[in-house]
């Protein structure tokens, strides 16, 4: 039972937050999971708690998304998740990593990708939270990059949603267009990744049916539905700049969080 409860609370308060910012289900969902699953299994019971959850939001919000954005941001995203994802079955089956060693006992491990992909969401968190920087846009034409870096991080380690809200944060896009684009581009490459996580897991001669989640994973998934809908009843109220500055900081903290080790 306290497994449950654990689940559905930071499923809840997760997809609430991440309506507004674009990102956080997973980062969140990730270590919750690993709590009572071997990392493995917590990385396939987060990757379907989050494309849930995407299609749920796409459902009540993407009719607002732009277009523009969703192709030129979306379809790079998609190719280069497929390449991600594929780097992540060559290198689950290696093991090498930094470890810090006080006296006989480790005390932290960080991987060369946390380090990557931390030092990039601080970097991105100081066009979020600096007054000098706060103010520039990206041009659109810089769009596929973004998807080409949030796809491919996506695929490769499920930390899609932070880069690509730092983009889309700079792409001129009202606070309804900037999430509903953001679900939108997250349940394409949410249901890329898990296609070829599944390919991979079938090749290895794994079967979804020796997956032992599936519990947790819908208790995850409806506290997240919940979590959306009432997210959603204060969507009208929030500016994009303060979707800014919550982008900046959850960057900067997650970031820190990788490259320290804590996450």
């Amino acid at each position: 039972m306290t497994s449950f409860l654990i689940v559905g609370i930071a499923a809840f308060l997760a997809a609430g937050l991440t309506l507004y910012s674009g990102f956080g289900l997973g980062t969140m969902m990730l270590p919750v999971f690993a709590l009572f699953f071997p990392p493995e299994v917590a990385v396939v019971a987060t990757a379907m708690v989050h494309g849930a959850n995407n299609v749920f939001k796409v459902s009540l919000l993407g009719r607002h998304a732009d277009q523009e954005v969703v192709l030129k941001f979306g379809l790079p995203a998609i190719a280069a998740a497929v390449l991600g994802a594929l780097a992540l079955g060559w290198l689950a089956q290696s093991d090498s990593s930094v470890t810090l060693v006080v006296g006989d006992k480790a005390v932290i491990e960080i991987t060369p990708v946390k380090l990557i992909i931390g030092f990039a969401m601080m970097g991105f968190a100081l066009f979020e939270l600096l007054p000098r920087f706060r103010s520039l846009e990206f041009d659109r034409r810089y769009l596929p990059l973004g998807g080409m870096l949030s796809g491919f991080f996506g695929g490769f380690s499920g930390h899609q949603g932070a880069l690509r809200s730092a983009f889309l944060a700079k792409a001129g896009l009202s606070t309804e267009r900037f999430v509903s684009s953001n679900a939108v581009i997250g349940f394409l490459v949410d249901l890329t990744r898990l296609s070829v996580y599944v390919a991979l897991f079938t090749v290895a001669g794994g079967h979804l049916s020796d997956f032992s989640g599936w519990s947790l994973v819908m208790t995850g998934a409806i506290s997240a539905f919940c979590g959306v809908m009432l997210g959603k009843k204060f969507l009208h109220k929030v500016r994009i700049s303060s979707i800014q500055t919550l982008v900046g900081i959850l960057l900067f903290g997650v970031g820190l969080a990788l490259v320290s080790g804590v996450l």
